[in-house]
């Protein structure tokens, strides 16, 4: 198993969710996070004054698969959550040894 850790934009969430359900995904986890990357921030002006905002706002989505459908859920991923710009994100994709589900006990593939 895998899991699929993608840093997005905000405005992309409804986008990746229709992708990722249509490709049969059926649960993820949606954190609001800040940070920069390669933007480094950004200019704003508010009241005419400039200040920059140095942590943006994005969504971090985590999703756990089975490791015949990483390639499927992260070409999901990247075909809605890309505008071409910097700041598109990141997806990280990490090995998972098990998982529990607390109501029944299903372990792995069954617990997912």
């Amino acid at each position: 198993m895998k899991k699929i850790e993608a840093i997005i934009r905000p405005f992309k969430l409804e986008d990746v969710k229709i992708a990722l359900v249509s490709a049969g995904i059926v649960g993820m986890t949606v954190t609001e996070v800040r940070g920069f990357g390669r933007q480094k921030g950004q200019v704003e002006r508010y009241r005419g004054s400039e200040f920059t905002v140095e942590f943006l706002q994005k969504l971090k989505l985590e999703i756990v698969v089975d490791d015949d459908r990483v390639d499927t859920v992260i070409n999901a991923i990247q075909e809605a959550a890309r505008t071409g710009e910097i700041g598109d994100g990141k997806i990280f994709i990490t090995s998972v040894d098990s998982v529990l589900r607390i109501r029944t006990g299903d372990r792995d593939s069954s617990a997912i």
